[in-house]
């Protein structure tokens, strides 16, 4: 009989990894970079056969992945209905401009998540009579038609998109939610197995984000901005030996980037799971391998493991 952790990883690889593993090239490469060899067609849709053999509606959102700068990640959101189409920052112009014009796509909006300059460096480039730029209200955005809140919501095409404050990375990052496709564009909020530096925020303001994503479902797929995964998961590893999950994981990500593959996008619930962020105040393990003591709060526990990782050099 085989065993129920043998069954449950059976069901995360095709839930979790089909849709990562499957990315789907459209065409010839029009970016490369040295972690990723081209933009990927991100499938909305991934039902294992043995899970389901009912037809499936297709979603009219699509997402393309665009390698950016030497580690970042960009995304276009199409709404093939509407012909809307959307650049979730902006790294550099580049990479969007050959992508839209390679699939005869008219960018429509910038969703900006917060100000740095490796996510607002094309706005202005990209800016035109038609373009509309969003983004966090409280920030300095290039060229902003249309500053935004947490709480905030507002229609993309055929979907309804609503703003989640996540400060901490900088005070008033922001990310986009769609709750029909399940989707969230969380720029360097959170990553896969990681979170941003606390560069503006506080110890409280960040944890307090980070649990409001965690609220999300489990099948949310999470689209960060770095490719950081292989180095966040030395450092998870190191802080949660004991999590059988988290190990498994950290050989797909291995095999991953061996084969050349992007790691990001990942599922919430994984992250859930194996993120040393998200488990701050459920795992032993953890709070005692980053020296939580009796009576610290969440938030004093989320510094720690913060702290650890800043100073970790694996």
């Amino acid at each position: 009989m085989r065993s129920v952790f043998s069954i449950q990883k059976k069901q995360r690889l095709f839930t979790q990894t089909a849709a990562l593993l499957s990315l789907v090239s459209l065409q010839a490469p029009t970016h490369t970079s040295a972690f990723a060899p081209a933009s990927f067609l991100l499938p909305s849709v991934v039902t294992p056969l043995f899970l389901s053999t009912a037809a499936t509606m297709p979603e009219t959102l699509q997402v393309v992945q665009l390698p950016c700068l030497n580690d970042n990640y960009g995304y276009l959101l199409h709404d093939a209905t509407t012909g809307a189409t959307a650049a979730v920052d902006t790294p550099e112009a580049g990479p969007y401009q050959a992508e839209l014009r390679a699939r005869g796509w008219t960018l429509t909006h910038i969703f900006n998540t917060h100000h740095h300059w490796d996510h607002t460096g094309g706005n202005l480039e990209l800016k035109s009579s038609e373009v509309s730029i969003y983004g966090p209200a409280t920030e300095t955005i290039p060229g902003i038609d249309r500053p935004l809140r947490g709480d905030d919501e507002f229609e993309f095409g055929g979907s309804k998109v609503q703003v989640i404050d996540v400060g901490g990375h900088t005070k008033g990052h922001i990310a986009y939610y769609f709750p029909d496709e399940r989707k969230v564009f969380v720029g360097d909020s959170l990553f896969a197995l990681g979170c941003g530096k606390m560069f503006e925020g506080t110890p409280e303001q960040f944890w307090g984000s980070l649990k409001r994503l965690r609220s999300l479902p489990d099948d949310t797929m999470v689209y960060c901005a770095h490719e950081y995964t292989q180095s966040n998961a030395k450092f998870a590893q190191r802080v949660e030996p004991g999590n059988a999950e988290l190990l498994e994981r950290v050989k797909e990500i291995a095999a991953q980037r061996a084969r050349g593959e992007p790691t990001v996008p990942s599922l919430l619930g994984l992250e859930k799971r194996t993120n040393p962020f998200l488990r701050c105040d459920v795992s032993d393990e953890l709070r005692a391998n980053v020296g939580v003591r009796e009576g610290d709060s969440d938030a004093e526990a989320f510094a720690k493991v913060r702290r650890a990782k800043d100073t970790f050099r694996g």
